[in-house]
């Protein structure tokens, strides 16, 4: 005989079910008693003579807004919008409707010749660019020259004069890290987009397209977005600082972290390229200080920080600046002079390099230890 007690596992899930489906319809039920609770006691509020609610008028802007607001309207007519194309027939920057967007970026206008500067890796194998101005005309725009290595290129529109607006140039070399900065371009194709932070640090160094070191660079945490690439770095009193080359980010996106080209370097590499269409700037082969450092370490000339392996100063013997196994540092040389003439900073040297030519010999002084030694070297193209 069975137990009246025992029950089939059949019944006992309908029973189960049974106790669910009662739990799930009181809860519905309860839900529906408060909502028609909330309805009876809470019937919507309508007033005819509803006004705007009053505009309570706003402060003087803070010294510090008014300076920002200031330089954007001064800066962005000078910051252009590049549209790359490719598809179609082959060959470089032709014009056929056919051709689909490939990318974009920013770039400057950098005098009212038409040129454009911007990244080169901007227009990298694009076979048409357009240039778009702050006016919204949109230009074809032709390939006057680029640095792949040191990630510029620039480009010439047939605007007239009074379309276009030349930024306003600055210096790089007395930087100091925790400057303010600002920076203006078409991130992700938006129009004239303005974003501030500060010089983060300074001499940084990444790898071009061309897979050559760029160096010098400053690192900002101005945000920094893909569009901006080819746009102005500014200063505090809205001078073109550094052009915003890359940024440091996992995902794609801006991450803290952004670099700029110097403004020193890319004045000196496109005027070369206007001037002659390529790139041929004799070069000792070394990566210098910035003038930050050289000012803390009261030194005299321009300290090496290294030197490019198989380049002119390293085949000539310079040394450069070391990290000892106890974590110390072992300074390197210091150029002082270039034939005689004396090196008192970085614009300087420079300045003297652009008076010679690839394959002349110069005589390097430099000071090693407090002591003077001549160095001769055969100067090379830069990288």
């Amino acid at each position: 005989m069975t137990d009246s007690g025992d029950r089939s596992p059949a019944a006992h899930r309908s029973s189960s079910l049974g106790l669910l489906w009662l739990i799930v319809l009181a809860l519905v039920a309860g839900e529906l008693v408060l909502w028609a609770a909330w309805v009876r006691r809470a019937p919507p509020i309508m007033d005819p003579d509803a006004q705007p609610k009053p505009v309570v008028a706003r402060g003087t802007l803070d010294k510090a807004e008014k300076t920002t607001i200031a330089i954007f309207k001064e800066a962005s007519p000078s910051v252009a919008y590049i549209t790359t194309l490719s598809g179609g027939r082959t060959g470089i920057f032709s014009f056929d409707p056919r051709k689909v967007v490939e990318g974009t970026g920013s770039g400057v206008v950098w005098d009212q010749q038409g040129h454009v500067v911007t990244n080169a890796h901007v227009v990298a194998g694009a076979e048409v660019a357009r240039v778009t101005l702050a006016d919204r005309t949109t230009w074809k725009a032709s390939m006057v020259g680029a640095f792949v290595g040191g990630d510029l290129a620039v480009l010439s529109i047939a605007a007239p004069t009074e379309r276009l607006h030349p930024i306003t140039i600055g210096a790089s070399e007395d930087l100091q890290v925790g400057q303010s900065v600002l920076a203006i371009g078409d991130p992700f194709g938006l129009d004239r987009t303005l974003t501030t932070g500060i010089v983060s640090a300074l001499n940084r160094e990444m790898r071009s397209k061309a897979g050559r070191p760029i160096t010098g660079l400053i690192q900002t945490d101005a945000p920094i977005n893909p569009g901006n690439s080819g746009g102005p770095l500014l200063d505090s009193s809205g001078r073109m600082i550094g052009l915003n080359s890359a940024i440091v980010s996992p995902s794609g996106a801006f991450a803290g972290i952004g670099f700029a080209i110097p403004v020193d370097h890319v004045n000196r590499i496109v005027t070369q390229i206007i001037r002659t269409g390529e790139v041929s700037l004799p070069s000792l082969g070394v990566v210098l200080a910035p003038h930050t450092l050289q000012r803390q370490l009261d030194l005299d000339g321009v300290l090496v920080l290294g030197v490019i392996p198989g380049g002119p100063a390293a085949v000539a013997g310079i040394r450069p600046t070391t990290r000892l196994m106890g974590g110390g540092i072992d300074l390197g040389d210091a150029i002082v002079a270039i034939d005689g003439n004396g090196v008192a900073s970085v614009k300087q040297y420079y300045k003297l390099l652009d008076t010679y030519r690839v394959g002349d010999t110069v005589t390097v002084t430099v000071d090693r230890g407090r002591r003077k030694v001549d160095v001769g070297v055969r100067l090379a193209a830069a990288e």
